[in-house]
């Protein structure tokens, strides 16, 4: 939980579960994971949810409803953008359902934030989120109940209500990690089939090249089509940390220009703890002066050469450009 964060495209993290399992490559180097088996294994919130192992810690597949946690969007009352579960997945398996009430309810009663989640599970959310809505009024009932909120209503609340204009719920942003071509094709669809009111991806850490042309113009030439299912936000980022993986510049390259032609907002989180060669004019940086030792380098098979000089240093412009887009809150 925090208020301020250096995660680059939120204001504030909201752990109210944490834990998780290895679902794809981009888990490899989780940094929730080496920080639950390190410097937090003993907190009450991660202890027990990894394991020892000869990589270093390893998230065991346990989650952990952090319920002391639960209000504190309704005490933060300056608009936020919010990362939920930034140390795990909200809709992992070990989630109950019960879980998910008392959350979505507390992101309903908070119209003045925009809450971001993310998943690598995204069968999982859309299961949920085409048939909670019900419970999830029923839930805020009973939290307004408790709180003695004299301005209860005691039926359903019609914004989350079937076939409401505010269902989904409007300051709730859906969104899954694609990683490569694979997790893309796997994850997409099923986001474009969930009730949202904005769709993300992040292409974070990116591992290869992504095309996801097909989800910008999603429902386009079919009259019955839902025109609104298309992807809102592309975020898009390297990885950092111990054993990270270097990005292929054209590969962030291709997500912006796609993004750019279909006028859908787009953020680089960053290079991550490599910085491409091409890339060293644009951030202002000597190519070799102070980096001089070979092991600093990474030559990649797609052909082109990159430098560990570490998150901070390396940067997020691309092509010299800081690119900072966030999709428009729909009303």
């Amino acid at each position: 939980m925090a208020d301020h964060t250096p995660i680059e495209w939120t204001d504030a993290t909201w752990n109210i579960v944490t834990g998780c399992s290895l679902v794809s490559p981009g888990c490899t180097n989780c940094y929730a994971m080496k920080l639950a088996g390190t410097r937090l294994r003993d907190h009450p919130s991660r202890q027990g949810l990894t394991d020892d192992s000869k990589a270093g810690p390893v998230w065991n597949g346990q989650v952990r409803f952090n319920a002391q946690w639960l209000d504190q969007p309704l005490r933060w009352t300056k608009p936020r953008k919010i990362f939920v579960c930034a140390h795990g997945d909200l809709f992992h398996d070990g989630v109950s359902d019960d879980w998910l009430d008392q959350i979505f309810a507390v992101m309903a009663l908070c119209p003045q934030h925009a809450f971001q989640i993310l998943t690598k599970r995204p069968e999982r959310m859309r299961d949920y989120l085409t048939q909670a809505c019900g419970r999830i009024a029923d839930r805020i009932i009973a939290m307004r109940r408790a709180r003695g909120d004299r301005d209860m209503v005691l039926a359903p609340l019609a914004h989350v209500a079937p076939g409401s204009p505010w269902w989904p719920l409007p300051n709730v942003w859906l969104g899954v990690s694609v990683e490569d071509q694979a997790r893309a094709d796997e994850r997409i669809p099923v986001l474009l089939d969930t009730p949202a009111a904005v769709r993300w991806i992040s292409a974070e850490p990116l591992l290869g090249p992504v095309t996801i042309r097909d989800a910008m113009w999603a429902g386009e030439g079919d009259p019955a089509a839902n025109l609104d299912a298309s992807i809102d936000w592309v975020v898009a980022g390297g990885e950092s940390g111990p054993g990270a993986r270097p990005m292929h510049p054209d590969w962030a390259r291709a997500l912006r220009d796609l993004c750019a032609g279909a006028e859908v907002p787009f953020l680089f989180k960053q290079w991550g703890d490599y910085l491409p060669q091409d890339q060293t004019d644009a951030s202002g940086l000597e190519w070799v002066a102070g980096h001089s030792d070979p092991r600093n380098y990474d030559w990649e098979p797609q052909g082109f050469a990159s430098i560990r000089i570490g998150k901070k240093v390396a940067g997020r412009r691309l092509d010299g450009v800081l690119h900072d887009a966030y999709p428009e809150v729909r009303a």
